[in-house]
Order: C-alpha cells, then sequence, then structure tokens
C-alpha cells in the first residue's frame, strides 16, 4: 500500500527568531508529512516589505534548517509564491492568521486553489513579533547614539 506523502510550505522571514516563528514551524509539521521552511531572502524583504533584516539570510537559512519540525530550509528568492511552487509543488501552505482575509491572503487563496494547493492559516502570535523586537533594537541604537554623542561633546 503506497500513501501519498503531503509537503508543506511555510515561508516567513524569521529574523529574530522567537516563539511566534517556532509556533508556526511546529504547527505546520503537525500537518503534513514533509515541512519546508522558505526563508525569505534579504533582497525581496526589502522590496515586499520595505525592511532590511537584521540577520543575514545566511544565518537565518543555518537557524532555520536546525529546527527539528523543519525537513528542508529553503531560501526563497522570488517574490511570487507561485513561482515557488512551481520549483518546489508543495500540497498545503502555511501562513499567520494575520494574512487572513488581507488583498495578499485572498489572492494567494485564489492561486493556490487553482493548483490544489490548501492554504492554512495559524494563530498569529501577539505577545511576540518581529516588528516589536526591531523597534526595540532601534531605540537602544538611538540610545546608545544619544549617549555616544554626548560623551564626546562633555554633555553639552
Amino acid at each position: 500500500m503506497t500513501t501519498e506523502r503531503r509537503v508543506g510550505y511555510a515561508a516567513g522571514a524569521y529574523d529574530l527568531f522567537h516563539i511566534g516563528h517556532l509556533n508556526l514551524l511546529r504547527h505546520a509539521k503537525s500537518q503534513c508529512d514533509y515541512l519546508i521552511a522558505g526563508v525569505v531572502a534579504d533582497e525581496m524583504l526589502e522590496l515586499n516589505k520595505k525592511i532590511s533584516p537584521m540577520v543575514p539570510l545566511a544565518e537565518r537559512l543555518e537557524i532555520v534548517s536546525h529546527i527539528d519540525f523543519v525537513d528542508r530550509a529553503y531560501a526563497e528568492t522570488v517574490p511570487d509564491k507561485m513561482d515557488v511552487w512551481r520549483e518546489l509543488r508543495f500540497d498545503v501552505f502555511f501562513k499567520g492568521d494575520d494574512w487572513r482575509g488581507t488583498e495578499k491572503g485572498l489572492r494567494l487563496e485564489r492561486e493556490f486553489a487553482e493548483v490544489g494547493v490548501e492554504v492554512v492559516y495559524f494563530p498569529y502570535t501577539m505577545s511576540t513579533s518581529s516588528t516589536v523586537l526591531r523597534r526595540a533594537v532601534a531605540a537602544l541604537d538611538a540610545y546608545d547614539s544619544d549617549a555616544a554623542r554626548l560623551s564626546s561633546t562633555g554633555g553639552e
């Protein structure tokens, strides 16, 4: 008897890796046999989200590839998820529910439905986000810069 393997794809920046990322990957693996974590390339993050990652792609790939639930870490270097699907041929696409009902999410659902890919949303982890962590780091950088400037001018 042969059973068909269900391949899942969970894309993300995975920048400043935190519990929300771990939860997404854990939940995704529970719903597929083989999980590919798409780590979005620096250029794609700058193009699509207008952010520069704090951790370079090579390091994010290394981190994600060592997560027990991940069978393969894949560098996502193209802006179109359908191009990624054409290469990887996954059966289910996992995303945080912050995409549910958005223009981007609805478009993905339509495009993936045409090729038989199911879109599954997981609850967004509200307590921790890369955006909040990035703001905190930026605030610390600004504080350090101000302190250094005041120190070099004698506090004036």
